[in-house]
This record gives structure tokens, sequence and C-alpha cells, in this order.
């Protein structure tokens, strides 16, 4: 698919505007994780399931290779496969608008291009993009700024930048280092997973009227997000919470504020869970609450025991709440 016949209404951005790119729909995206066949390849039949059932839930778009989705651990025609099989489902589900956001952060730009180039071809819309940090002490703010330019430039779908110091040995971007490449007409988002919420209070108000859209990382800050003005939430925790997270937002915007207030907090003690044990303890909690998910993929590994069992524990309340919305639903 070349630039100039892209879904996303991205047409070549040479003399283009944020104005041409199709903004993102503000709501609940879930960077889905990858599932394994225990002979270790893609588990496509669990994948399209999970999609399904994410789509069922009534989320507004899904992420693949984020840091649920085990990225590091997949190659390149793993990742390809993914977006495939997620595209597929997608479509087949009468989804076939619904954002399919690929994480495609590499340590060089030639390779970040590589895989935003990938994505495109097997079905993404948009392409998630970490900074590059494994030589972070050799890579002035100049240089990121040139590398996320560089990829926007060549890259056949916009960027949405990914803000997670966690993952990148601790490189945190500035408001005004992520307000400067918003300016860039194919970078159209932000995820933040930092949990900065006065850094995203001011991307939100420097980017105001535009088709740039900024993204709380994680479900514990939907409604510190959508407070000042942001769009929603890239949050893992909905791999198994998804109408619990899209609830909290649903209840702020209709005002009614205590109730999402109530909610939010239930979310956020599960997402403690979900935060403190990464992809793995979303995957146990697949396994637990859902009866699938499989095994991550070695060296990552459960825990075992009382230790695994503890960690089960701390989810207990939310996948109460969530039974209870879906029988609603």
């Amino acid at each position: 698919m070349t630039a100039s016949t892209k879904p996303n209404g991205f047409s070549s951005h040479n003399g283009s505007t944020h104005n041409s790119i199709t903004p993102l729909t503000p709501g609940l995206y879930v960077p889905t994780v990858a599932f394994f066949t225990p002979e270790d390849s893609i588990d496509e039949e669990t994948t399209a399931a999970h999609t399904k059932r994410l789509v069922e839930a009534g989320v507004t778009g899904i992420v693949t290779h984020g840091s649920n989705g085990e990225a590091v651990h997949l190659d390149h025609a793993e990742r390809q496969l993914i977006n495939r099989i997620t595209r597929s489902t997608l479509d087949a589900a009468g989804k076939s608008d619904m954002p399919l956001i690929v994480g495609c952060g590499s340590q060089s730009t030639r390779e970040t291009i590589q895989l935003c180039r990938e994505a495109a071809e097997s079905g993404g819309t948009h392409a998630l993009v970490l900074p590059p940090a494994y030589y972070g002490s050799l890579l002035s703010t100049e240089l990121i700024m040139n590398h996320f330019r560089a990829v926007a430039d060549a890259s056949p779908i916009p960027l949405l930048i990914y803000n997670f110091p966690g993952a990148c040995s601790g490189l945190d971007l500035s408001s005004d280092t992520i307000l400067a490449l918003a300016e860039h007409p194919n970078i159209v988002g932000v995820k933040l997973t930092c949990g900065n919420t006065g850094k995203l209070a001011r991307v939100v108000a420097g980017t105001r009227g535009t088709v740039f859209r900024t993204f709380g990382g994680s479900a514990d800050f939907a409604i510190q997000t959508l407070a000042v003005g942001g769009h929603g939430v890239i949050a893992g925790l909905a791999n198994v919470a998804p109408k619990a997270c899209a609830e909290v937002m649903r209840l702020w915007r209709e005002g009614n504020i205590e109730e999402a207030t109530l909610l939010q907090g239930t979310v956020a003690r599960g997402d403690w869970a979900a935060i403190k044990g990464g992809f793995v303890s979303v995957k146990a909690a697949l396994n637990r609450y859902f009866s699938y998910g499989g095994e991550p993929r070695p060296p990552c590994a459960f825990l075992e025991g009382k230790s695994l069992e503890t960690q089960m524990v701390e989810f207990a309340e939310l996948m109460e709440t969530e039974k209870k919305l879906r029988a609603l639903a």
C-alpha cells in the first residue's frame, strides 16, 4: 500500500499538514499479549479469539507488539503474522475501520522504518514507536528527535510516540520534546506510560485543535487523563478487564463523577498487580480467569505456588467487577 492510498487519510507529507489525517477516535485501546503454542510458535487460534473477545467488549482499537506483546521476543515474520491475524479478525467482525496500532520501536532508525513498512503491509494503520535507548548515553535529545522525524518521513503509516522510561533505560521524553515532534505531519499521537499527568496536561494543551491524540499509558490514571482533555488510555489491563476499563471512562464522560471515581479505584488496585508483574501477570490472569493465555516465552516465566496465588488475589476484586459488568451487557 502506498502512502497516497492509505485508509487513514494520510498522503505524502510533503507540504501537507495534520489536517490530511483522520484523527484516532478517543477511547480505550488494548495492547494485546502474544500467544504461543506449546511448541513455541504463534498460537493463531488464540490470537484471533482474544481479538474477537476484545471487540465484543467494545474496545476502541487494538495495539500489537507493545510492552505487553512480547515484541522483543518476536522475529519480523511473527510480528507480521500476528498483525495479519488481528486485522483479519477485526475485518471479519465488521470492524474494518478499527485502528490497529503496531509497535515498531527498534534501536536503529533503519530497522524502525523497516518495521513501520512491515506493519503497514500486514494490516497496521498506525505505528507506536519507542525512542532508541540502548546507547542512551550517546544520544542527545536532538539525535532522538532526528530519529523520530526520519522514521515519520519514511513511514507509510502515521506514528505515535511511546514514552515509557521503564522500557528505555530511564529515558523520559519531556513535554517540550513531544510537542516539537507533534509538529511533524506524520506524528499524530503519544502514549504516556511515564505516568506524568502534568506532562500529559501540557501536551494536551499544546496540541489542542489538531489531530494529535494524547493517551495515558495505563488504566490506573484514566480519569486523570480525561480530566485534562486527554483522549483515552492504551491499557494492558484491558486484556483481562476491558469492560471495567471502558466503564470508568464512560461514567466520567457522562458526568457520573462519584461512580467513575469509585470504579477507578478498583481498576487502579487491579492495575497495580499488572504493573508489578508486567505482561507475565496479565497472561497468568488470563489463564486463571478465562482459561486461555499460555506461557510467556522463555526466559520469562510465571510465578509459582504461594507467590502466584498472592498475585492472582490482587486481581480478584477487579475480576468480580468485570464479571458483573459482562452480565449487565
